[in-house]
């Protein structure tokens, strides 16, 4: 119970920080898709070498969808702030989360769908990535 209770206070604390820019983390874009990432905070982890502790919000306008994707060796964490969002990880079934609903992405896990499932309202995730220093961070399918 700890862990989860550090987590949330972690998450809570990570949403109001603001960053102009990742200084070099690199989350690609995949054109014809609209969500957008609004940087929050890029830092090493001392305790963890090698490694850097990333977080964003995800913006998704009714009924965008992402483009399937991997986020490489990096464990995702992902909080839903607004709004719902489907989500399908690997070959599980496709589940929504609402507003305050957690999931998380082992390293290496195939993200095959993203999506607001609103057609009106807007929906957002804080994203928590913990990778390998300067890994890619959003790797999308080969076409």
């Amino acid at each position: 119970m700890r862990n989860r209770s550090f987590v949330v206070t972690a998450a809570r604390g990570l949403i109001g920080c603001s960053l102009v820019a990742l200084m070099g983390a690199s989350i690609a874009h995949d054109e014809g898709h609209s969500e957008t990432l609004r940087p929050l905070l890029r830092e090493e982890l001392p305790n963890f070498p090698g490694h850097t502790f990333t977080s964003a919000v995800v913006d998704f306008a009714p009924g965008v969808r992402a483009a399937p994707h991997t986020h490489g060796d990096a464990f995702v964490y992902a909080y839903v702030l607004k709004g719902s969002v489907r989500s399908q990880l690997d070959d599980e079934e496709a589940r929504v989360y609402r507003t305050g609903d957690v999931w998380f992405e082992k390293p290496g896990a195939h993200h095959r769908l993203t999506e607001n499932v609103s057609s009106t309202e807007p929906a957002s995730l804080l994203v928590v990535f913990v990778a390998p220093t300067g890994a890619a961070l959003k790797i999308p399918d080969k076409r």
